[in-house]
C-alpha cells in the first residue's frame, strides 16, 4: 500500500500536489494533541468562543480567492460556486458566532426532588468528522464551526482528492486565532481511520458520505459506544404538479440537476411529473439541458465543470448504461467522452421505472431521471417511494397546499418548495431512513455533540 496520497485536477489530469500519510504513531499524537487542547477550549467562556468563530469567518474571507481557487483546482467546480461556497461558510461563522451563546447556555429548570437545577450543555470531548470531496469547504465548516462554539475538540479526514483544502482550513482556523490543535487535519489511511475512531479521546463521530460508508462508520463507532451524526446519499424526487409554472419548473429543474457538476447530496435528481404537464416538460426540459456545455470550468463559456474524478464518472456512466440496459431511454448526453479529464455530458434519461439504477440509486454527477406520474396523489407516492429522504422539491402554484404535502406527506429532512436550494445556517440540514441521522445548522448541531447535563441543588 502506498504511503502517500495524490491529488489530481479533474479538468486536465495533472497531478497537483503529493502528501505522506501518517503512520498510526503520528495519528494518534495528533488525537492526543487535539485532546490536550480541547481541555483548555472547553474552559473559554461561551462570548470567547464565538469570537473566535467570528474570526474564523473573516479569515475566510481574507483567503476567499487562495481557496476558491484550489477548490477549483481539486474538485473541478466552477469559480462562481466556488466563491459561493467560501461565503456560504463566513454565513455559518456568523451564525454560530450570534446564536450559539444562547443556544448553548445553562437552562435553569425546576426539579421536584430538589430546590433548583440547571441542564448545562458540556462539551464531550473530540469529535472525528470523515467528509467528502463535493464541497471541500463548506463539508468541513459545517461540522466544525458548530463543535468548536460548543467547546470540542474537532478532528477532519477530508477526501483524499480535497486533502490541500483541509489543510488550508486548518491554516486559516489557526491564523484566525483558534488555539494550537483545537482543530486539525488527519491525512491517513481508511485503516488508521478506524484506530481513531477506537481512541478513548474521541467522543464522537460524523459523516457525509454514501449510505455504504455510513453504514461502516457507524458500525465501528457503535463497537465502541460513539455517538455517530450521518449525512449519506439520496435521491431527492421535485414534484411538477398538475397546477405547476412550466417556467418555475423548468429553471428549477435544470439548477437542481447540474448546480456543482450535479455532485451535491441534496441536489434534484428524479423529477418526477404529472401525465398533463409531462411531454410539454419533457420538450423544455431535454432542450435546456442539451444547451449546457461541460468543460473547462475556469473558461466563461462552461456552464459545468468536469466530475471530481475519472472513476467517480466511470461508475456514474456504468450506472446510466445499466438504467439502459433495463429500459431507461437516453434523450440527451450519456456517452462518455475520451480525452484528458472527467468529464461527462448533461444526460437526460426517459421511461425510468423502477430496478433502474436511475430509480433507486443515487447518480452523483449530471444525469437526469424523468418518472412520469399519473397525477398529484401519485407523484407524491413516487417520491416518498425510495430508500433515501434527504430532500425534495414541489413545484405549484398553489404554495399552501405545497407547504402542506411537504410537512405532512414528504418523508424527507428538507423540502423545497417553487426553487431550488442547498444549504443555508438558519435551517436545519440532514436525512431520514438511508439519508441517516442527526442534525446540522439551525442551531441543531451545536447540541448534537454535548452531554446535556444535569445539575440539581437538593438543599442549599
Amino acid at each position: 500500500m502506498s504511503n502517500s496520497i495524490k491529488t489530481i485536477n479533474p479538468t486536465n489530469g495533472e497531478t497537483l500536489e503529493t502528501y505522506a500519510l501518517m503512520s498510526s504513531a503520528e495519528a494518534k499524537q495528533v488525537v492526543d494533541a487535539c485532546y490536550d487542547a480541547f481541555l483548555d477550549w472547553r474552559l473559554e467562556s461561551l462570548e470567547s468562543r464565538a469570537k473566535t468563530v467570528k474570526a474564523i469567518g473573516q479569515a475566510m474571507q481574507k483567503h476567499k480567492d487562495e481557496l476558491a481557487d484550489l477548490m477549483v483546482k481539486e474538485m473541478g467546480k466552477l469559480p462562481s460556486q466556488a466563491t459561493q461556497e467560501v461565503d456560504l461558510c463566513t454565513a455559518i461563522c456568523d451564525y454560530t458566532a450570534e446564536h450559539g451563546p444562547k443556544k448553548l447556555a445553562d437552562e435553569e429548570r425546576q426539579p421536584g426532588n430538589g430546590e433548583r437545577g440547571f441542564v448545562t450543555y458540556s462539551p464531550m470531548g473530540v469529535i472525528y468528522g470523515i467528509q467528502p470531496w463535493n464541497f471541500p469547504a463548506y463539508q468541513v465548516v459545517r461540522y466544525s464551526i458548530a463543535n468548536i462554539m460548543a467547546g470540542n475538540g474537532v478532528l477532519l479526514k477530508h477526501a483524499e482528492n480535497v486533502t490541500g483544502s483541509g489543510l488550508l482550513l486548518e491554516k486559516i482556523y489557526r491564523e484566525a486565532g483558534l488555539p494550537e490543535n483545537v482543530f486539525r487535519t488527519l491525512v491517513i489511511s481508511h485503516d488508521v481511520s478506524d484506530e481513531v475512531i477506537a481512541h478513548s479521546a474521541v467522543r464522537g463521530v460524523t459523516l457525509t458520505g454514501s449510505d455504504g460508508a455510513g453504514r461502516k462508520v457507524a458500525t465501528k463507532a457503535a463497537e465502541y459506544l460513539k455517538k455517530t451524526v450521518l449525512e449519506l446519499g439520496s435521491n431527492d424526487a421535485y414534484l411538477v404538479l398538475d397546477d405547476a409554472d412550466m417556467d418555475v419548473a423548468i429553471d428549477t429543474c435544470v439548477q437542481g440537476r447540474v448546480y456543482n457538476g450535479g455532485q451535491t447530496c441534496v441536489a434534484a435528481k428524479r423529477f418526477v411529473v404529472t401525465e398533463k404537464n409531462y411531454e410539454a416538460f419533457k420538450e423544455r426540459y431535454v432542450a435546456r439541458m442539451q444547451s449546457l456545455k461541460a468543460g473547462d470550468p475556469t473558461q466563461e463559456d462552461s456552464d459545468l465543470g468536469p466530475m471530481a474524478r475519472v472513476d467517480l464518472r466511470d461508475g456514474l456512466h456504468d450506472q446510466v448504461e445499466e438504467s439502459v440496459r433495463k429500459g431507461a431511454k437516453v434523450l440527451c448526453g450519456g456517452e462518455k467522452p475520451s480525452g484528458k479529464g472527467a468529464f461527462y455530458p448533461v444526460t437526460v434519461l426517459d421511461n425510468v421505472t423502477p430496478g433502474q439504477p436511475a430509480y433507486d440509486d443515487e447518480l452523483f454527477g449530471p444525469v437526469a431521471a424523468l418518472i412520469r406520474a399519473k397525477d398529484d396523489e401519485d407523484a407524491m407516492r413516487i417520491a416518498n417511494d425510495s430508500r433515501y429522504g434527504l430532500g425534495g422539491g414541489i413545484i405549484s402554484k398553489d404554495v399552501k397546499r405545497a407547504t402542506e404535502l411537504a410537512s405532512k406527506y414528504f418523508d424527507t429532512g428538507m423540502v423545497f418548495i417553487n426553487g431550488f436550494g442547498v444549504a443555508t445556517p438558519e435551517m436545519p440540514f440532514g436525512g431520514v431512513k438511508n439519508s441517516g441521522y442527526g442534525r446540522e445548522h439551525g442551531g441543531f448541531g451545536m447540541l448534537e455533540f454535548v452531554n446535556a447535563k444535569s445539575v440539581i441543588v437538593v438543599q442549599e
